[in-house]
């Protein structure tokens, strides 16, 4: 009897605690999102071409991620920026503009995916594949640069994206 008081007290103690970090650790975490803009301008300054994002897109497009390879850039090297958003349906896109075709968020996306024939985004024509991850890529390619939407979205949530890519104008 004096040892089941004794661990009563004990016991109580570790449910408050369980109780306590099971409260804390909500699966309801918020979406993360970020500003790409400080890796757009840093992108934009490096790049030997004319730097193209998303822009004006509906609010519910989050930006999650972005990141770029031209702070180890030197003049006249390849620059890649990557932007990735969390769409309306709570899904993946992202965007890849890059002067490397050989580059890895550009090869890894178009590298065995299957042409899929061509759509009219605002006017230009831009190649349609299905990835080897059986995901949608919108492509277009202008003066050596490719321009890359793609990811598990629907397709006219890729296309908005695609649609909203202007010069960046810093």
């Amino acid at each position: 009897a004096n040892m089941l008081r004794s661990m009563l007290p004990l016991v109580l103690i570790c449910l408050v605690i369980v109780g306590w970090q099971a409260f804390r650790s909500s699966p309801d975490v918020g979406v993360r999102t970020i500003d790409p803009s400080s890796t757009v301008q840093l992108a934009a300054a490096r790049a030997g071409y004319q730097v193209l994002v998303p822009t004006d897109l509906d609010e519910k497009y989050l930006p999650t991620s972005a990141r770029t390879d031209a702070g180890e850039a030197r003049e006249g090297d390849p620059v890649t920026l990557e932007i990735g958003y969390l769409t309306p349906s709570e899904e993946f896109a992202g965007f890849v503009i890059s002067d490397d075709r050989g580059a890895d968020p550009v090869a890894a996306v178009l590298d065995g995916a299957q042409d899929r024939g061509t759509v009219d985004v605002g006017g230009e024509r831009w190649t349609r594949s299905a990835t080897a991850d059986g995901e949608t890529a919108l492509t277009h390619e202008v003066d050596g640069v490719t321009v890359l939407v793609t990811g598990s979205a629907p397709d006219e949530e890729l296309r908005t994206v695609a649609e909203s890519v202007r010069p960046y104008s810093g």
